[in-house]
């Protein structure tokens, strides 16, 4: 046998031991379509998650590393779910973190706040001082806090959280078609996200 014919049987044995790993039903869930994919060439992948859950909290560093191991062919964006009160205060938190440019730092700020500071942050007050605390005026805040921009992401998270049945966090979505829930190793809910990206990007 020649050489290449082994090599070629080799590397579809072992491509089918990789997706024998996965199994939908067992590690993922195939979902009904709820949200507009684009067409784009890239693979949309999304966290669903709240900065008060000790499960997103532990997640959070590893999941940064994978993001800036992403390829350009896929965009990563984060669901503050939105179920009640306190969780739809920290969704107006986290679009208005977003809309002052704070970045990765401020989210990491607000976990650390919450689960390191027992600042739990339940009042928009207990916001506005807590965002004075990183160098924000008052008055910036407020702004942000209040504008129609960031009440319609707000509505837009309660409209999503919905959608998607998100009934646990962390979870995540790929192309709209995939959930994969919490993972007892966080490295294994992220190896599933590889999984999928690799199996979507033909359809992207």
């Amino acid at each position: 046998m020649r050489a290449n014919s082994i090599l070629f049987i080799f590397i579809a044995l072992f491509t089918l031991q990789i997706d024998a790993q996965f199994q939908q039903g067992r590690d993922y869930q195939r979902i009904s379509s709820v949200i507009p994919i684009k067409k784009d060439g890239k693979v949309e992948v999304i966290e669903a998650f709240w900065y008060g859950c000790g499960a997103c909290f532990s997640f959070e560093p590893t999941l940064n590393r994978w993001r800036s191991d992403l390829d350009n062919d896929t965009k990563f964006s984060k669901l503050p779910v939105a179920w009640g009160p306190i969780h739809q205060l920290h969704a107006k938190l986290f679009y208005t973190i977003e809309a002052l440019n704070l970045g990765s730092n401020g989210h990491s700020a607000v976990f650390n706040a919450i689960h390191k500071e027992g600042n739990y942050l339940t009042s928009d007050n207990a916001i506005i001082d807590f965002l004075g605390s990183l160098g924000v005026e008052e008055a910036d805040v407020l702004k942000q806090m209040n504008s129609f921009s960031v009440k319609q992401k707000v509505k837009r998270s309660i409209e999503l959280s919905k959608k998607l049945k998100v009934n646990g966090v962390p979870m995540m979505f790929v192309d709209g078609t995939f959930k994969v829930q919490a993972q007892r190793n966080h490295n294994d809910m992220l190896d599933i996200i590889d999984y999928l990206i690799k199996i979507q990007k033909p359809n992207s």
